[in-house]
């Protein structure tokens, strides 16, 4: 089983051991080889074969870049950064994509290929896209070449951002990687930082997750149209505190060790549009596949909904190796494209309101794609959810479970808005020389200690602690 930032292994071990021995390295290379070590130990725990396919594949693209570096200006430069992609790719194409290409194969000509089977190496899509940026932005001349393999292994296989993002490029941490200190501010807004993602993940989604458990997965022709509504709902907090809370802990662990990475969420829930939304949602991927492909192509200059269908394209592939992701990826293409023609400038005439509930309302038919993996199903919940599937409105069931929790959606709902943020800047920008300002810094102090040890409890008395974009 793997390491996760959400486990009592890693809060009173693995971290501690971590910090200690970073502490204790004088030098800036020693700290850079304690980190490497411990970031292929973290990976190592849950993945003691595949952390070989990580290391080959980094110490290649290392060696690619060496190579554009030095024939810089040349034709072959072009031909190493192809390499670079190439390879980076394949083992992506290979270990995640090639049991699903060989079963559609199958399923069109009726020939009956031997599909493969491998376990998914965890995060190698994060991984992977990080050392494209690097190869891509070299060859662009956008960052300079490291020299140093183990500098360019450490960027690669960093445990905070490993196996979940953000997807760091190398451009945005390569001074860092060389020259950063590790500063007591700094340390305190990542230990907060990394306790709010921490609170997330343990008292939020996981509660969610159960919710989830007790409706959508318990079979769809038992449900009512209310519990349906509950159970999507509750997969579309689950699946936000999740993965927004995992963030959170690394950009906080990240700032324990002075690195600073950059937002991957923006409370997308308050969007009022798609195209928002996709503003504040997973930035680091939106952003890659903006910048690295959507550009390339042409972006709004040429061929623009061919871009969009593209990109849509692969960031539902990207999720995962079958088609309801895609059709998921899809279906937000023609929401943008919508937006783009006719439906942005309609929501700009109407009240902030109806653009809030429109988004809402289409971002959880979304998920209806992303969480079942059939199509029976997906248009099963469909059905139920307007009614049309003949099962009942209401059951007392659904009426009692949604009752019982109606104070944690509330309370979740809070959560994702920015509330408790502006609060919190409000009161620490209180004037330096008032007496409330102290009361605010302890104040956050006892939240903190009350955090971690509310979610301890919490890790200690319950077994249910998944994470939903290790399958990514």
């Amino acid at each position: 089983f793997s390491m996760v930032f959400s486990s009592l292994i890693f809060l009173y071990a693995f971290l501690p051991a971590c910090l200690l021995c970073y502490m204790a390295a004088g030098s800036m290379r020693s700290k850079n080889l304690i980190l490497l070590l411990f970031s292929l130990f973290f990976y190592a725990w849950g993945e003691p074969v595949w952390v070989i396919l990580m290391i080959l594949t980094g110490l290649f693209i290392h060696w690619a870049g060496l190579q554009i570096d030095r024939t810089r200006g040349t034709p072959r430069s072009k031909r190493y950064l192809a390499m670079a992609v190439v390879a980076a790719l394949s083992s992506l194409a290979v270990f995640k994509y090639l049991g699903f290409a060989v079963e559609n194969i199958n399923s069109l000509t009726g020939l009956e290929l031997t599909v493969p089977k491998f376990n998914l190496p965890i995060g190698i899509s994060f991984y992977t896209f990080q050392t494209l940026t690097y190869a891509i932005d070299l060859y662009r001349g956008n960052t300079k070449v490291q020299k140093s393999r183990i500098n360019f292994l450490l960027y690669e296989a960093l445990f905070p951002q490993l196996i979940a993002g953000p997807i760091v490029r190398y451009a945005d941490v390569a001074l860092q990687i060389d020259n950063r200190k590790m500063t007591w501010s700094g340390f305190s807004s990542g230990l907060t930082r990394f306790l709010i993602g921490l609170g997330k993940k343990v008292l939020i989604a996981n509660y969610a997750g159960q919710l989830v458990g007790k409706t959508l997965a318990t079979g769809l022709g038992s449900l009512s149209v209310i519990e349906a509504w509950t159970g999507i709902f509750a997969f579309a907090l689950q699946i936000y505190f999740d993965f927004s809370g995992y963030s959170d802990m690394a950009i906080g662990l990240g700032r324990l060790f002075g690195f600073d990475f950059k937002e991957n969420f923006n409370y997308p829930y308050i969007s009022s549009s798609i195209t928002g939304f996709w503003r504040r949602w997973h930035i680091s991927l939106s952003t890659f596949f903006r910048d690295y492909v959507y550009i390339p192509l042409g972006g709004n200059r040429k061929k623009q909904v061919r871009n969009m269908l593209i990109v849509w394209g692969l960031t539902g592939l990207w999720h995962g190796a079958s088609w309801n992701f895609i059709f998921w990826g899809l279906y937000f293409f023609l929401l943008l494209w919508l937006e783009k023609k006719v439906l942005g400038r309609i929501l700009q005439k109407l009240p902030a309101a109806v653009g809030h509930a429109y988004a809402l309302f289409v971002v959880l038919i979304g998920w209806v794609f992303f969480y079942f993996t059939d199509a029976g199903s997906i248009f099963h919940m469909l059905r139920l959810m307007f009614g049309l599937s003949g099962q009942p409105g209401w059951r007392l069931e659904g009426g009692l479970l949604l009752r019982e929790n109606i104070i944690f959606f509330v309370i979740a709902v809070i959560a994702a808005t920015p509330l408790a943020r502006n609060l919190a800047k409000i009161l620490t920008g209180l004037p330096r020389q008032d007496r409330r300002k102290r009361l605010v810094t302890w104040a956050a102090m006892a939240v903190n200690v009350l955090m971690l040890f509310v979610c301890t409890a919490s890790l200690v008395g319950s077994t249910y602690n998944p994470f939903l974009y290790f399958r990514f």
